[in-house]
Protein backbone atom coordinates (compact mmCIF):
# COMPACT_ATOMS: atom_id res chain seq x y z
CA UNK A 1 0.00 0.00 0.00
CA UNK A 2 0.95 3.56 -0.26
CA UNK A 3 0.12 5.37 3.15
CA UNK A 4 0.34 9.16 3.71
CA UNK A 5 1.55 9.72 7.14
CA UNK A 6 0.94 13.43 8.24
CA UNK A 7 3.50 13.94 10.84
CA UNK A 8 6.32 11.28 11.18
CA UNK A 9 8.86 12.54 12.90
CA UNK A 10 7.70 12.31 16.37
CA UNK A 11 6.29 9.52 19.03
CA UNK A 12 3.09 8.09 17.91
CA UNK A 13 3.65 9.18 13.96
CA UNK A 14 6.93 8.11 13.98
CA UNK A 15 6.32 4.48 15.13
CA UNK A 16 3.16 4.33 13.27
CA UNK A 17 5.92 5.27 10.12
CA UNK A 18 8.31 2.24 11.43
CA UNK A 19 5.86 0.28 11.58
CA UNK A 20 4.68 0.26 8.14
CA UNK A 21 8.04 0.35 6.72
CA UNK A 22 9.00 -2.79 8.21
CA UNK A 23 5.61 -4.34 6.44
CA UNK A 24 6.38 -3.37 3.55
CA UNK A 25 4.21 -0.39 2.55
CA UNK A 26 5.31 2.69 0.40
CA UNK A 27 4.96 5.90 3.17
CA UNK A 28 5.21 9.12 2.60
CA UNK A 29 5.25 11.82 5.60
CA UNK A 30 4.00 15.15 5.29
CA UNK A 31 5.66 17.28 7.55
CA UNK A 32 7.50 20.50 8.46
CA UNK A 33 10.83 18.26 9.45
CA UNK A 34 11.01 20.39 12.22
CA UNK A 35 11.30 18.18 15.17
CA UNK A 36 13.52 15.31 13.17
CA UNK A 37 13.91 13.04 10.32
CA UNK A 38 11.64 9.48 9.78
CA UNK A 39 12.48 5.90 9.66
CA UNK A 40 14.61 5.01 7.43
CA UNK A 41 12.85 4.05 4.45
CA UNK A 42 10.05 7.04 4.60
CA UNK A 43 9.93 9.65 2.57
CA UNK A 44 9.74 12.93 3.98
CA UNK A 45 7.54 15.70 2.18
CA UNK A 46 8.22 19.11 3.74
CA UNK A 47 5.03 20.51 4.65
CA UNK A 48 3.56 23.28 6.63
CA UNK A 49 -0.03 22.91 7.79
CA UNK A 50 -0.51 26.10 8.86
CA UNK A 51 0.14 27.93 5.15
CA UNK A 52 -2.27 28.15 2.80
CA UNK A 53 -1.66 25.91 -0.14
CA UNK A 54 0.11 23.48 2.24
CA UNK A 55 -0.47 20.28 0.06
CA UNK A 56 0.50 21.59 -2.83
CA UNK A 57 3.56 19.32 -2.95
CA UNK A 58 1.27 16.46 -3.18
CA UNK A 59 -1.02 17.64 -5.83
CA UNK A 60 -2.47 14.68 -7.78
CA UNK A 61 -0.92 11.99 -5.11
CA UNK A 62 -3.45 9.15 -4.13
CA UNK A 63 -2.92 6.90 -1.10
CA UNK A 64 -4.40 3.70 0.00
CA UNK A 65 -4.88 5.30 3.42
CA UNK A 66 -4.31 8.43 5.00
CA UNK A 67 -3.04 8.30 8.77
CA UNK A 68 -3.67 11.77 10.30
CA UNK A 69 -2.11 12.45 13.96
CA UNK A 70 -3.18 16.31 14.39
CA UNK A 71 -3.57 17.43 17.81
CA UNK A 72 -4.83 20.54 18.57
CA UNK A 73 -6.46 22.17 15.02
CA UNK A 74 -9.57 21.27 13.35
CA UNK A 75 -8.55 23.42 10.40
CA UNK A 76 -5.77 21.07 9.94
CA UNK A 77 -8.00 17.95 9.79
CA UNK A 78 -10.80 19.87 7.28
CA UNK A 79 -7.54 20.64 4.71
CA UNK A 80 -6.43 17.13 4.60
CA UNK A 81 -9.59 15.60 4.29
CA UNK A 82 -10.56 18.40 1.19
CA UNK A 83 -6.90 17.79 -0.43
CA UNK A 84 -7.27 13.74 0.03
CA UNK A 85 -10.37 12.37 1.76
CA UNK A 86 -12.47 11.90 -1.60
CA UNK A 87 -9.61 9.39 -3.12
CA UNK A 88 -8.30 7.68 0.07
CA UNK A 89 -10.14 4.54 0.72
CA UNK A 90 -9.06 4.42 4.42
CA UNK A 91 -8.92 6.74 7.01
CA UNK A 92 -7.33 6.68 10.17
CA UNK A 93 -7.97 10.07 12.57
CA UNK A 94 -5.82 9.28 16.03
CA UNK A 95 -8.48 11.40 18.70
CA UNK A 96 -8.12 11.14 22.53
CA UNK A 97 -10.82 9.83 25.33
CA UNK A 98 -10.05 13.63 26.29
CA UNK A 99 -13.54 14.01 24.23
CA UNK A 100 -15.38 12.57 26.94
CA UNK A 101 -17.53 15.06 29.02
CA UNK A 102 -17.25 13.35 32.19
CA UNK A 103 -14.52 11.50 33.49
CA UNK A 104 -15.86 10.72 36.92
CA UNK A 105 -18.48 8.39 35.96
CA UNK A 106 -17.48 7.03 32.47
CA UNK A 107 -20.45 8.16 30.64
CA UNK A 108 -20.12 8.18 26.85
CA UNK A 109 -21.28 11.22 26.28
CA UNK A 110 -18.94 14.05 24.22
CA UNK A 111 -17.94 17.29 25.01
CA UNK A 112 -19.28 19.99 22.50
CA UNK A 113 -17.54 20.45 19.48
CA UNK A 114 -15.11 23.73 19.25
CA UNK A 115 -13.34 25.40 16.27
CA UNK A 116 -9.90 26.64 16.61
CA UNK A 117 -9.21 29.82 18.20
CA UNK A 118 -5.61 30.62 19.17
CA UNK A 119 -6.73 33.56 21.51
CA UNK A 120 -8.08 30.86 23.96
CA UNK A 121 -6.31 29.33 26.44
CA UNK A 122 -5.37 25.72 25.93
CA UNK A 123 -7.15 23.72 28.88
CA UNK A 124 -8.02 19.72 28.56
CA UNK A 125 -11.57 20.35 27.76
CA UNK A 126 -10.58 22.63 25.19
CA UNK A 127 -8.42 19.92 23.35
CA UNK A 128 -11.30 17.57 23.85
CA UNK A 129 -13.65 19.41 22.34
CA UNK A 130 -10.99 20.51 19.30
CA UNK A 131 -10.98 16.76 19.14
CA UNK A 132 -14.57 16.39 18.96
CA UNK A 133 -14.47 18.71 16.12
CA UNK A 134 -11.84 17.00 14.33
CA UNK A 135 -14.00 13.79 14.71
CA UNK A 136 -16.88 15.22 13.47
CA UNK A 137 -15.12 16.12 10.34
CA UNK A 138 -13.97 13.12 9.50
CA UNK A 139 -16.94 11.49 9.72
CA UNK A 140 -18.21 13.72 7.32
CA UNK A 141 -15.49 13.87 4.81
CA UNK A 142 -15.12 9.90 4.53
CA UNK A 143 -17.98 8.11 6.30
CA UNK A 144 -17.58 4.41 5.58
CA UNK A 145 -13.71 4.95 5.61
CA UNK A 146 -13.13 6.48 8.75
CA UNK A 147 -11.07 4.55 11.62
CA UNK A 148 -10.90 6.99 14.93
CA UNK A 149 -8.51 5.95 17.61
CA UNK A 150 -9.55 7.53 20.89
CA UNK A 151 -6.01 6.65 22.32
CA UNK A 152 -5.46 6.73 26.12
CA UNK A 153 -2.09 7.39 27.60
CA UNK A 154 0.53 6.64 25.32
CA UNK A 155 3.93 5.15 26.29
CA UNK A 156 7.15 3.83 25.70
CA UNK A 157 10.49 4.89 23.85
CA UNK A 158 9.90 8.24 22.42
CA UNK A 159 7.65 9.41 24.69
CA UNK A 160 8.14 13.70 24.50
CA UNK A 161 5.82 14.22 27.94
CA UNK A 162 8.19 12.65 30.24
CA UNK A 163 5.07 11.07 31.97
CA UNK A 164 5.26 7.09 31.98
CA UNK A 165 8.84 7.24 31.93
CA UNK A 166 9.54 9.04 35.15
CA UNK A 167 8.73 5.76 36.82
CA UNK A 168 11.41 3.11 35.61
CA UNK A 169 13.26 6.47 35.48
CA UNK A 170 12.80 7.07 39.67
CA UNK A 171 12.60 3.22 40.31
CA UNK A 172 15.79 2.47 38.93
CA UNK A 173 17.74 4.98 41.09
CA UNK A 174 16.12 3.63 44.32
CA UNK A 175 15.95 4.32 47.62
CA UNK A 176 12.96 5.60 48.84
CA UNK A 177 9.95 6.27 45.87
CA UNK A 178 7.02 8.21 46.80
CA UNK A 179 3.82 6.29 45.21
CA UNK A 180 0.38 7.77 45.52
CA UNK A 181 -1.58 5.54 47.95
CA UNK A 182 -4.84 5.70 45.75
CA UNK A 183 -6.07 1.92 46.76
CA UNK A 184 -9.29 2.65 44.00
CA UNK A 185 -7.39 4.17 41.14
CA UNK A 186 -7.16 2.38 37.64
CA UNK A 187 -4.17 2.36 35.16
CA UNK A 188 -4.18 2.02 31.21
CA UNK A 189 -2.07 2.95 28.71
CA UNK A 190 -1.10 1.72 24.95
CA UNK A 191 2.87 1.18 23.83
CA UNK A 192 2.70 3.33 20.89
CA UNK A 193 4.14 0.34 19.06
CA UNK A 194 1.33 -1.26 19.55
CA UNK A 195 -1.01 1.32 18.85
CA UNK A 196 1.07 1.95 15.91
CA UNK A 197 0.96 -1.52 14.79
CA UNK A 198 -2.98 -1.78 15.19
CA UNK A 199 -3.40 1.26 12.95
CA UNK A 200 -1.26 -0.08 10.18
CA UNK A 201 -3.33 -3.81 10.52
CA UNK A 202 -6.52 -1.73 10.55
CA UNK A 203 -5.39 0.10 7.25
CA UNK A 204 -4.04 -3.60 5.83
CA UNK A 205 -7.61 -4.86 6.81
CA UNK A 206 -10.06 -2.01 6.00
CA UNK A 207 -11.51 -1.90 9.61
CA UNK A 208 -13.46 0.96 10.02
CA UNK A 209 -15.65 2.87 13.16
CA UNK A 210 -14.89 4.24 16.30
CA UNK A 211 -12.77 3.09 19.30
CA UNK A 212 -11.54 3.42 22.57
CA UNK A 213 -7.56 2.70 22.42
CA UNK A 214 -6.01 1.84 25.24
CA UNK A 215 -4.91 -1.15 27.24
CA UNK A 216 -6.93 -3.37 29.34
CA UNK A 217 -7.68 -1.37 33.16
CA UNK A 218 -5.48 -2.70 35.93
CA UNK A 219 -4.97 -1.42 39.48
CA UNK A 220 -2.66 1.70 39.85
CA UNK A 221 -1.24 -0.10 42.73
CA UNK A 222 -0.41 -3.04 40.73
CA UNK A 223 0.70 -1.30 37.75
CA UNK A 224 3.62 0.66 39.79
CA UNK A 225 4.71 -3.09 41.17
CA UNK A 226 5.23 -4.73 37.61
CA UNK A 227 6.87 -1.42 36.42
CA UNK A 228 9.40 -1.29 39.58
CA UNK A 229 9.53 -5.52 39.35
CA UNK A 230 10.72 -4.97 36.09
CA UNK A 231 12.80 -1.61 36.41
CA UNK A 232 13.74 -0.93 40.06
CA UNK A 233 16.92 -1.03 41.87
CA UNK A 234 17.81 -3.93 44.49
CA UNK A 235 16.12 -2.53 47.79
CA UNK A 236 13.90 0.13 46.71
CA UNK A 237 11.27 0.88 49.28
CA UNK A 238 8.03 2.22 48.21
CA UNK A 239 6.20 4.62 50.10
CA UNK A 240 2.90 4.94 49.82
CA UNK A 241 1.26 8.86 50.25
CA UNK A 242 -2.35 9.74 50.63
CA UNK A 243 -3.94 11.84 48.44
CA UNK A 244 -4.96 14.31 50.79
CA UNK A 245 -1.16 14.84 51.70
CA UNK A 246 -0.02 15.19 48.34
CA UNK A 247 -2.99 17.61 47.43
CA UNK A 248 -1.65 20.01 51.00
CA UNK A 249 1.73 19.19 49.19
CA UNK A 250 0.65 20.95 46.27
CA UNK A 251 1.85 18.07 44.28
CA UNK A 252 0.25 18.04 40.98
CA UNK A 253 -1.44 15.09 39.73
CA UNK A 254 -0.90 13.29 36.40
CA UNK A 255 1.85 15.44 34.11
CA UNK A 256 4.38 18.69 34.49
CA UNK A 257 6.26 19.94 37.28
CA UNK A 258 6.22 19.29 40.92
CA UNK A 259 3.84 15.76 39.53
CA UNK A 260 3.71 12.43 40.61
CA UNK A 261 2.64 11.71 36.79
CA UNK A 262 -0.63 9.67 35.99
CA UNK A 263 -1.77 9.70 39.36
CA UNK A 264 -5.35 11.07 38.88
CA UNK A 265 -7.73 12.57 41.63
CA UNK A 266 -11.13 10.80 41.95
CA UNK A 267 -12.76 13.64 39.72
CA UNK A 268 -10.84 11.86 36.80
CA UNK A 269 -10.79 7.95 37.83
CA UNK A 270 -12.31 6.96 34.60
CA UNK A 271 -10.35 8.57 32.30
CA UNK A 272 -8.48 5.41 33.03
CA UNK A 273 -11.01 2.80 32.85
CA UNK A 274 -12.14 2.88 29.88
CA UNK A 275 -13.67 0.08 28.14
CA UNK A 276 -11.84 -1.30 25.16
CA UNK A 277 -13.10 -4.56 24.38
CA UNK A 278 -13.96 -3.39 21.19
CA UNK A 279 -10.51 -2.74 20.37
CA UNK A 280 -9.20 -6.08 21.60
CA UNK A 281 -11.98 -7.53 19.39
CA UNK A 282 -10.39 -5.94 16.48
CA UNK A 283 -7.44 -6.56 16.11
CA UNK A 284 -5.38 -4.15 19.13
CA UNK A 285 -2.60 -6.52 20.57
CA UNK A 286 -0.67 -5.30 24.01
CA UNK A 287 2.49 -6.19 25.24
CA UNK A 288 3.34 -6.74 29.14
CA UNK A 289 3.60 -3.14 31.16
CA UNK A 290 7.07 -4.79 31.96
CA UNK A 291 8.49 -4.99 28.37
CA UNK A 292 7.15 -1.01 28.02
CA UNK A 293 8.95 -0.11 31.33
CA UNK A 294 12.12 -1.99 30.48
CA UNK A 295 12.26 -0.05 27.25
CA UNK A 296 11.39 3.20 28.34
CA UNK A 297 14.08 2.84 31.28
CA UNK A 298 16.55 2.65 28.11
CA UNK A 299 15.38 5.47 26.60
CA UNK A 300 15.34 7.32 29.54
CA UNK A 301 18.99 5.84 30.43
CA UNK A 302 19.76 7.22 26.90
CA UNK A 303 18.67 11.13 27.66
CA UNK A 304 20.02 11.12 31.24
CA UNK A 305 18.27 9.47 34.18
CA UNK A 306 19.24 13.05 36.10
CA UNK A 307 18.42 15.37 33.21
CA UNK A 308 15.66 17.96 34.28
CA UNK A 309 12.06 16.84 33.28
CA UNK A 310 8.63 18.04 32.00
CA UNK A 311 6.80 15.58 34.45
CA UNK A 312 7.40 14.12 38.06
CA UNK A 313 9.08 15.49 41.09
CA UNK A 314 12.71 16.49 41.56
CA UNK A 315 15.37 14.75 44.09
CA UNK A 316 13.96 17.95 46.61
CA UNK A 317 10.58 17.66 45.91
CA UNK A 318 10.47 14.15 47.28
CA UNK A 319 12.42 14.87 50.05
CA UNK A 320 10.09 17.42 51.04
CA UNK A 321 7.18 14.88 50.96
CA UNK A 322 9.21 11.83 52.51
CA UNK A 323 9.93 14.56 55.44
CA UNK A 324 6.02 15.39 55.71
CA UNK A 325 4.86 11.67 56.58
CA UNK A 326 8.37 10.59 58.68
Amino acid sequence: MKILVLGGTVFLSKAVTAEAVRRGHDVVCAARGASGGVPEGATLVRVDRDRPGAFDALAGERFDAVVDVSKYSVNWVRDALEAFGSTTPHWTFVSSISVYADHATGSNELLPPLEDNPAEEFTAERYGSVKVAGEIAVREAVAGRDFIVRAGLITGPDDPSDRFGYWPSRLARGGRVVVPDSPDLGFQHIDARDLAQWIVFAAEERVTGTYDSTGPVMPFQMAIGEIAGATAAPGTQLVPVAESVLKELNINPWAGPRSLPLWLPREWAKMVGRDVGNALANGLRVRPLAETALDSLEYERGLGLDRPRKAGLTEQEEREILTAVS
